[in-house]
């Protein structure tokens, strides 16, 4: 069954082919929307990245590097209300409660949009302070001033087409989320270097292209709801009671725990590497961008698992879970693997696309590259664990995981390791911190998987 056939399903059908259907087709299915959309968000948070480089200053790259926790926070915001809504969706679905995901998915979306006006307004009022607060030099800020003004407009649309994404996707409707995804992305890419140089607009062209891409692609992804099969947002079902909003922060809070704390990590990794130079700076920032852009399609592959998961969850099918889970794992491993060794030969010239004429950035970039990618392949068993918990609603679970990585193990190292070992020490941060997270995943994970095995053999003893 192709992916043009199942976005065309009503829910009943939805449902049966969600629980029926052999996995690994049906992972594949579902992931490679996701994968694509995921990539070309990652391009997309990439294109401002590669353009500002070819600038050739430090210090307008590091200035890009210097707002990503703004974005960051702006994404977490979107994540939790998109995972919240999106995970009980899933598993209202698969019990057949068609009424309870609309509401739900009006709740999540009205609530994302006046979070995102609120965000909108601190950073238009209080530019100078809140760059800053994120670690920007003096020579830095300026460059991150302008980028923030022309990027907080944009927040509300970034915000809420999140939400609009994962709902899509969590209803197993991921070919609509990655059409309002690629069109934004793909005018993003347009208009950076119209604005970066055609206009001479430098940073803030680049932020200006980010908003007016952001607008236009929630303006697709909302008109994607009302297609056949998904759950359409209106504003008669926005219900903000106590009850629906402890639904979704019980699914969405991990996602939020994983974004703010990548914010809070960037702006320990600002202030970390800010001691050794905008040329720190920038090539940490560069990395961080390169590393999103390779774990993106193990993201993609987890995120066709979710709806699988939640579907089946939701209707006690817990041996295909966990089948789908093992198979995530198990092709994410092999992908990341590969990605890790591409990273690992060719650092010099990967960082080189992405700053012109900065033999500094490039050398420091190059080793933090090569020094992440080591321990890359064993995020595949973290991000589906992850997801997975996220899922079925486990959220004390999911979020201490979604904590890990960012939080508990990646803060505390770069300030301890930069102590100790000075620009080395930042360098190698990230990949210890991802070593630390594997070892807390793995026996929570398998807990979780063992469960399953048992509920499903009571489920059969019982069917006898």
């Amino acid at each position: 069954m192709t992916v043009t056939v199942a976005k065309a399903m009503n829910h009943e059908e939805k449902l049966r082919y969600m629980t029926e259907t052999p996995l690994p087709k049906l992972v594949l299915t579902l992931a490679t929307p996701a994968i694509i959309s995921m990539l070309i968000s990652s391009f997309y948070n990439m294109a401002d990245t590669y353009f500002v480089g070819q600038i050739g200053s430090a210090s307008a790259s590091g200035a890009v590097g210097v707002i990503f926790p703004v974005m960051s926070l702006m994404q977490a915001v979107g994540f939790m209300f998109g995972h919240g809504t999106g995970n009980f969706m899933s598993r209202a679905l698969g019990a057949g409660k068609v009424d309870d995901a609309e509401k739900l998915a009006a709740t999540g979306f009205f609530s994302a949009f006046l979070v995102g006006v609120l965000i909108m307004m601190v950073g238009l009022l209080l530019p100078s302070q809140l760059c800053g607060l994120l670690g920007a030099t003096e020579t830095i800020a300026p460059y991150a001033r302008e980028y923030l003004l022309y990027l907080m407009p944009g927040a509300p649309f970034l915000i809420s087409q999140l939400v609009v994404n994962n709902q899509l996707r969590f209803q197993g409707s991921a070919f609509y989320g990655m059409v309002g995804v690629t069109s934004g992305a793909l005018l993003n890419v347009v208009l950076d270097p119209i604005f970066i140089f055609g206009l001479g607009m430098g940073v803030s062209g680049a932020a200006l292209a980010t908003s007016i891409s952001q607008a236009v692609g929630f303006a697709i992804l909302l008109a994607m709801t009302r297609r056949k099969g998904n759950i359409p947002i209106r504003l008669r079902n926005y219900s903000p009671s106590f009850q629906n909003f402890k639904e979704i922060f019980r699914g969405g809070v991990p996602s939020l725990a994983r974004q703010a704390l990548a914010s809070v990590a960037t702006i320990c990794l600002n202030t970390a590497a800010g001691a050794y130079g905008d040329p720190a700076i920038a090539a940490m920032s560069i990395v961080g961008r390169v590393m999103m852009t390779g774990g993106s399609a193990v993201i993609g592959f987890g995120q066709g698992f979710q709806p699988i998961c939640g579907f089946n969850y939701g209707a006690k099918r817990y041996g295909r879970v966990r089948e789908a889970f093992w198979f995530c794992v198990k092709l994410c491993f092999v992908v990341l693997l590969v990605v890790a060794i591409i990273g690992m030969i060719f650092a010099p010239q990967i960082i080189g696309l992405l700053i012109k004429g900065n033999p500094e950035v490039n050398e420091i970039g190059a080793l933090s590259l090569r020094l992440q990618c080591i321990f890359w392949p064993l995020f595949s068993f973290v991000i589906i664990s992850n997801m997975m918990l996220q899922t079925i609603g486990m959220a004390g679970k999911a979020t201490l995981l979604a904590a890990a990585r960012q939080g508990l193990f990646f803060i505390p190292t770069v300030l301890l390791l930069s102590w100790l070992l000075g620009l080395l020490g930042v360098q190698m941060s990230q990949a210890v911190a991802d070593l630390l997270s594997f070892f807390l995943a793995l026996p929570i994970a398998l807990g979780v998987l063992r469960e399953f095995r048992r509920l499903e053999e009571e489920k059969e003893m019982q069917a006898e």
